[in-house]
């Protein structure tokens, strides 16, 4: 992929991931949403927003998306609350520590299994 801004800073982090933590409510999702960005030293500028189908559309995409923005771009999640499975993207005009952001997800979720991608 060429690089079309070569003058911005860009780092793109993709984490999936199967997880035991059960259940997971709405706070855990809004704190996951606070407490990683000040793992990997990056600011927040907004709550984070939580939203949840609430039963609407098929049952194995019942869980949350959230975002966080933060002051060098955001960090959004999805979860799967059937399937246990959750889907992770940071993405920042700051450099950060990604094994410290894979590390914290582990963690946070109880991870299973995980795999991520960096672009």
């Amino acid at each position: 992929m060429k690089n079309l801004a070569p003058a911005i800073t860009r780092q793109r982090l993709l984490i999936e991931a199967t997880y035991k933590k059960s259940p997971i409510s709405r706070q855990d999702i809004v704190d996951y949403l606070k407490q990683l960005p000040e793992a990997l030293s990056l600011r927040i500028y907004s709550e984070p927003v939580v939203f949840s189908p609430g039963g609407d559309g098929q049952e194995v995409n019942q869980g949350y998306d959230g975002f966080v923005a933060l002051i060098d771009s955001g960090i959004s999640i999805y979860v799967w609350e059937n399937a246990k499975f959750l889907s992770v993207v940071i993405y920042t005009c700051k450099n950060f520590d990604t094994d410290t952001a894979i590390a914290f997800t582990r963690k946070y979720f109880s991870v299973t299994e995980l795999e991520q991608l960096e672009f």
